[in-house]
């Protein structure tokens, strides 16, 4: 299995680490430029600040809740703007490219995704731009960093029972940032004098390096007793802050806000049954009895729900489970016992997993039995359509194959999922030119999906469109914050015979673009 670690070894200055939800670098602490750590919002995103919700459904707190509370995000937007933390995250997510296995499943990324938003939408900054992504490590945790980037390990996912924890766990995060919580603690350090600043900066990344907010803390015995102190109650009050707006958030959207409790207290249970120790996630969110019975409290003040469980999260999980098996027939022997004993929550989804097994073995006509049992039951789910598609191709059925994304393309006009996965068949068959206007379409309204671009290039490039073929892989390498790499593209589409004047200007001015960017980033850094 790979490492666990988020960096590499030799990557020292900068040392980069994420923890308890917080993303912070060390060496030179530069966090940008005078013009850029000017007073802002950063709850805001560019262009949003007047724009609302339509129909947006703000539910009542409970009296206990309504009682005026303090501003406490708001003079940490002295410290960065919007956009020098949106320049920050995207070094941030860049490194954890290199360094971690980003599923890129579209079915996967496209769920938390769509999970992670619905909790934006009822959080206190439902403007605020965020990415919500999957790491394929049996890690039981997630973190989030700079720019509203959150991550989460597949042994979370795994972990979490319901729908309604694994949003629990979302929720608390998303709170995280909406909070400020890294910038706050870079404030509070710079208002120490400087050498106890410069120790409590030295224990917070001595934190992050470890994995545990106690290990740095642990690591300024030097500092003074209060501003030890100090610091130890004000990460704690972050953790409670965070699991406050996490609940109200999970109320907003619908999810069941015990969920947070239970799933505390699940894996509270589990660090007693750990030879090693406790799982990750306890080891970066400590959870003790009062921090429980606390959460608990405050979810009791809310109606009970139950909501309806969403197949697509089992059906995730069981994509999760067989990815971590070494061979496709460890996954037939999991998902045949767990349909033959009754170990599981949706029928379905373990089907779905079985399926996808045997479709991993080769074992193709069982792998259509299973297919077509699950139709039978949700013709229009996507998962199960992509799944018919995919063992169609496999057995040569091509023609079929895209005949069924077509037809959900019409249910589902632009579904990410289905449009990667109509648009890959359409080349694997040498139809690239339909491929590529398919995708031109699809970033017309995803202009911000990288793996869109980088699949569209593919296309261009196979239909005869150089040109075109390295501006869109310039996006790519652009929403991928490889500004070198983006810049190289332009350059090479300038070199390009037969440009004409219109095409040219077009491409000159946005490799402008990405040469202001390329200097702001820097300076941000």
């Amino acid at each position: 299995m790979a490492s666990h670690s988020l960096f590499p070894k030799n990557w020292l200055k900068p040392i980069a680490a994420v923890t308890s939800g917080l993303f912070l670098l060390g060496g030179t602490l530069t966090l940008g430029n005078a013009d850029e750590l000017r007073l802002g919002d950063p709850s805001r995103s560019k262009g949003t600040a007047d724009r609302p919700v339509a129909n947006e459904y703000r539910p009542v707190a409970p009296e206990t809740e309504m009682i005026a509370l303090p501003d406490i995000g708001a003079s940490s937007g002295s410290i960065m703007t919007p956009e020098a933390e949106r320049r920050l995250g995207g070094r941030f997510m860049r490194s954890v490219r290199q360094s971690l296995p980003i599923i890129e499943d579209p079915l996967l990324s496209d769920y938390i995704q769509r999970l992670g938003h619905r909790l934006v939408t009822k959080s206190d900054a439902p403007h605020r731009p965020f990415t919500f992504f999957l790491i394929d490590q049996a890690m039981v945790n997630a973190f989030a960093g700079p720019g509203g980037y959150i991550g989460v390990y597949s042994g979370l996912f795994l972990e979490s029972q319901t729908e309604s924890e694994l949003a629990s766990v979302l929720a608390h995060e998303i709170a995280h940032v909406t909070q400020n919580h890294l910038f706050r603690s870079f404030e509070r350090a710079q208002r120490m004098s400087g050498p106890a600043a410069a120790m409590m900066l030295g224990a917070i990344l001595l934190g992050a390096a470890s994995g545990s907010a106690d290990a740095g803390i642990a690591g300024v015995a030097g500092v003074q007793a209060s501003m030890v102190q100090d610091q130890i109650n004000f990460t704690r009050a972050n953790e409670k802050e965070a699991d406050r707006l996490g609940i109200k958030t999970l109320d907003g959207a619908d999810f069941d806000p015990r969920a947070m409790p239970v799933f505390f207290e699940r894996m509270g249970h589990a660090s007693r049954l750990y030879e090693t120790g406790a799982p990750e996630f306890l080891r970066t969110h400590p959870v003790t009895t009062s921090r429980i019975a606390d959460a608990m409290g405050r979810a009791e003040q809310y109606p009970h729900k139950q909501p309806k469980e969403n197949v697509q999260f089992q059906l995730v999980r069981a994509t999760l489970r067989l990815r971590q098996f070494e061979s496709p027939e460890q996954g037939i022997k999991h998902f045949r016992n767990s349909l033959q004993d009754g170990r599981y929550r949706s029928e379905d989804a373990q089907r779905y997993g079985y399926a996808l097994a045997l479709m991993h073995a080769r074992n193709y006509p069982k792998a259509r039995k299973y297919i077509d049992l699950l139709l039978k039951e949700a013709p229009d789910q996507i998962f199960f359509l992509i799944a018919d598609a995919t063992l169609d191709e496999a057995t040569g059925n091509s023609a079929r194959a895209l005949k069924t994304l077509e037809s959900a393309l019409d249910l589902y006009p632009v579904n990410y999922p289905l449009t990667m996965a109509y648009a890959g068949l359409l080349l694997d068959v040498k139809r690239a030119a339909k491929a590529e206007a398919i995708l031109q379409d699809a970033v017309q309204l995803l202009p911000n999906n990288a793996n869109l671009y980088k699949l569209l290039a593919r296309a261009a490039g196979e239909a005869g469109n150089l040109v075109a073929a390295h501006q869109y892989q310039a996006e790519y390498y652009f929403l991928s914050f490889q500004m070198e790499s983006a810049i190289q593209q332009l350059d090479i589409a300038l070199r390009e015979k037969g440009l004409s004047f219109y095409q040219s200007s077009r491409i000159e001015a946005r490799l402008e673009e990405f040469q202001v960017e390329k200097e702001a980033m820097k300076r941000t850094l």
